[in-house]
């Protein structure tokens, strides 16, 4: 083998780097925005303190707990999941708001990883989320909630949350890339509302019609707050169904299997964008 074929053969150390370089330097472009928009970081934090007040006390006195349990400590872990999964919808429309100005077509211009650039956007909205996770977590403790299986078990729940909000993102982006418009992309966000409302995030889904339990059984969501519950230690309804009886397994499919088909999808929407 002559010495240039060892050399195109072996790995090329300049592409992690830029790949690095790149991913860096994308995050960093997401988190300046956070700090330039003092509303929308206000908005971010706020938005969980309203969700315990609202549904753990205004509509907590109307909620039955399967086993008698605290609702409150039923409904935190639901709670937890809904940040994970809101984060389709600002990755979504940013992509979209990138799309629309002309962001994408000059980013893509450049020599620059497409990889690196949607990773370092998830990765800051990775950063901002474990910001609201943790104030959550303090506002829950606030009102009563607790995990009661140990610090390493309430760890693996933060962790799986994280992981959700992740692979959320990267709908999110993939969505976004997709639409292309910011307009069209934040009507479409409207849409996640009634995916993250037909789970068992607020209320328990044996009292729903069949069909309609059937689809909060299998929704991902289910899986991730049924998961958290478990590793809180927190009430929660006996599961029916694979999902419900084995969530942290189920939790950890969904994730991996959403993960294979939007990150491949998304970097190549990106790369392949007006051709």
């Amino acid at each position: 083998m002559s010495v240039t074929a060892a050399v195109t053969a072996a790995p090329h150390p300049a592409a992690a780097a830029r790949l690095l370089s790149d991913t860096r330097t994308s995050m960093l472009r997401v988190l300046l925005n956070y700090r330039r928009s003092p509303g929308l970081l206000a908005a971010s934090l706020g938005v969980p303190v309203v969700m315990v007040v609202v549904f753990g006390y205004v509509f907590g006195s109307a909620m039955q707990v399967p086993g008698g349990g605290d609702y409150r400590e039923f409904l935190m872990p639901g709670l937890f999941a809904m940040v994970a999964t809101n984060g389709i919808m600002p990755t979504m429309v940013g992509a979209a708001r990138d799309v629309g100005r002309g962001v994408t077509d000059r980013l893509r211009s450049m020599p620059v990883s497409r990889t690196g650039l949607l990773l370092g956007q998830t990765l800051a909205d990775l950063l901002v989320s474990v910001v609201v996770l943790a104030l959550l977590a303090l506002v829950g403790l606030g009102a009563g909630w607790r995990a009661r299986h140990g610090l390493a078990d309430a760890a693996g729940a933060f962790a799986l949350l994280l992981l959700f909000r992740f692979v959320m993102t990267w709908a999110g982006t993939l969505l976004g890339l997709a639409v292309g418009k910011e307009e069209a992309a934040g009507q479409l966000s409207v849409a996640v509302f009634p995916l993250a409302m037909v789970t068992n995030a607020y209320v328990p889904t044996g009292g729903m019609p069949g069909w309609l339990r059937f689809l909060a059984d299998w929704n991902p969501i289910s899986s991730v707050v049924q998961a958290c519950r478990e590793l809180f230690g927190n009430p929660s309804a006996a599961g029916t169904v694979w999902p419900t009886q084995h969530a942290v397994a189920a939790a950890l499919l969904w994730s991996g299997v959403l993960l294979a088909l939007c990150v491949p999808l998304a970097v190549r929407k990106f790369a392949t964008h007006g051709r």
